[in-house]
């Protein structure tokens, strides 16, 4: 039987209640790190979260069984703060080589598999990136067990106090990182804090015990290391021409100035969430059809004045093409943007339309506060999988429903267009889903395919037989011949939307799993160019392809 060592800093419990308390903070700030180093590739949909707290349970799983069985075998506390040593160097390494491991292991699949890109990419970089250190940290609550427990008559409440150290660790690890360290100082210096909690501890054990130096110096050496070159805000490490990348509470946000335009991103690998042409004009893009909407509401109002509110007003791009074109109409927009440092970016980037009212609110609990009615609501709040379910129920659009006057026009910006498969009555994808959950509640619904993107624009209107009607009427009051041309073509390439039996309520939205099917299938048609490229040029001109 083997005998428990005895460190002079186990005299009393409380420097084990200490390295519980720890523990259990560093793992959840090490999972809500996950949730923000996987966003800008994978998005941060519920579905990526699952792959995240799946695969991080599965690691303290490992680690609770093992560090039983270990601490039976041989209860030497060094085992577990040499343990403790190289989780915290692993989860320092994280910022300074995670983001390559993911664009790896992207190029990987990118040749290799023909669905179920995102979901197998985020799984395995998942896999190789957080479950060791994880697994390493979860040890810690079994062999701490251990080691405080000394008889039979006061496991319990011993136990218990370890369960209690751990918990409230987890829920200041929680908090923490979410309201204070990365939105202050970013994902990387987050990892790299409480990998140097982890690391203090240990330091603290073995300088005690006054051994194992060599391993302590390479321990530091290697986070000094780690912190000098892991101490990037850049996600897109390959871009050279960024005017701005940071991260918000909400999104990770990447600004690029173009020669007539300037762009902001919320993703890494595809996707423009709004942009700002240098001049003025229309931007070629889905906020130019989205236009049809004002175009119509105009029709039907005497005085020319409209009243348009923006749900995901991103850095108003929608809202000062509204103002540029109707101006003789003196619109009135308010804007709705959840994100505080988008319409920060806003003021500094893009220069935006300074009469326009922006709030910063969620656009569900904005709508259902305001007492307002509107001419045009734009529901501009979906970017690529990341669809709130709270903005895509029926109960959401009856809402926007009753905030529209009777000639209003709610416009919606879907903007996941597949050419493929996932859009059939026998297949329906999620925008079926959407169009069908709306036509429920309206009753005339268009839609129309904004060439050369997958975004889809769709008009609704309160009495059948509106839309065109009101479209026609529109547009035969526009001056400028560049929208006036426009709206002739949305008019001939304009669809009726019949709707089906596929809704959405509030207590029923699978959309998550129908957006990852859905962008799953755009990403199957992309694949195919570099799955080419790879063919002809092989990796390296795979490389220089992306």
């Amino acid at each position: 039987m083997n005998n428990k060592p005895n460190p002079k800093i186990f005299k009393n419990k409380y420097f084990l209640y200490i390295t519980e308390f720890f523990a259990g903070m560093s793992v959840m700030a090490v999972e809500l790190g996950a949730s923000r180093l996987l966003a800008p590739y994978f998005s941060s949909s519920q579905i990526v979260w699952t792959i995240i707290i799946g695969t991080i349970m599965i690691a303290m799983a490992l680690g609770n069984i093992f560090g039983g069985r270990s601490a039976d075998k041989n209860p030497d506390p060094d085992k577990l703060y040499r343990r403790m040593f190289i989780a915290a160097v692993w989860i320092a390494a994280i910022p300074a080589v995670g983001k390559y491991i993911i664009v790896g292991i992207s190029g990987l699949l990118v040749i290799t598999i023909d669905t179920g890109f995102l979901t197998i990419a985020a799984f395995v970089s998942c896999m190789i990136i957080f479950v060791f250190p994880l697994f390493l940290l979860g040890t810690v609550t079994p062999s701490l067990v251990k080691y405080t427990t000394d008889n039979l008559d006061d496991n319990g409440k011993v136990v218990g106090t370890l369960g209690a150290f751990n918990t409230i660790g987890s829920i200041i690890g929680t908090f923490l990182p979410t309201f204070l360290t990365i939105p202050a100082v970013g994902t990387a210096i987050t990892f790299l804090l409480f990998s140097g909690v982890l690391l203090v501890i240990g330091l603290i054990y073995f300088i005690s015990e006054k051994r194992h130096i060599v391993a302590m110096i390479i321990s530091a050496v290697l986070f000094v290391l780690f912190s000098i070159f892991g101490n990037s805000d850049s996600f897109a490490f390959w871009e050279s021409d960024l005017a701005y990348e940071g991260e918000s509470v909400y999104n990770y946000l990447q600004v690029r100035d173009l020669e007539d335009r300037t762009i902001l991103s919320t993703n890494v690998l595809f996707g423009v969430q709004s942009v700002a042409m240098k001049k003025n004009g229309l931007t070629g893009m889905y906020y130019d059809y989205a236009m049809s909407a004002p175009v119509m509401a105009s029709s039907s109002k005497s005085d020319g004045n409209l009243r348009i509110l923006v749900l995901g007003n991103g850095t108003g791009t929608f809202a000062k093409q509204c103002r540029e074109y109707f101006s003789d109409a003196s619109p009135e927009i308010t804007g709705v943007e959840i994100d505080e440092e988008i319409t920060e970016l806003s003021g500094r980037y893009f220069n935006p339309d300074k009469k326009t009212n922006v709030t910063t609110y969620d656009g569900r609990a904005y709508i259902k506060a305001d007492q307002g009615t509107y001419d045009v609501i734009m529901v501009d709040a979906y970017q690529d999988i990341t669809i709130p379910f709270s903005m895509s129920s029926i109960e959401f659009f009856r809402e926007v429903y009753d905030h529209l006057t009777d000639d209003g026009v709610m416009v919606v910006n879907l903007n996941m267009r597949s050419e493929q498969g996932s859009e059939s009555s026998d297949d329906p994808g999620i925008n079926t889903w959407l169009c069908d959950t709306i036509a429920s509640v309206y009753g005339d619904v268009a839609t129309v395919d904004v060439p050369g993107t997958t975004n889809r624009e769709l008009f609704a209107m309160k009495r059948q037989g509106d839309i065109k009607r009101a479209l026609e009427s529109g547009r035969e009051k526009i001056l400028q011949e560049d929208l006036k041309t426009l709206m002739a073509s949305v008019g001939e390439s304009m669809v009726t939307y019949r709707g089906g039996g596929n809704i959405f309520t509030d207590d029923r939205s699978p959309v998550e799993l129908l957006g990852m099917r859905q962008i799953d299938s755009i990403i199957k048609q992309e694949l195919v160019y570099y799955k080419d490229v790879f063919k002809e040029k092989g990796f390296a001109g795979l490389i220089e392809s992306f």
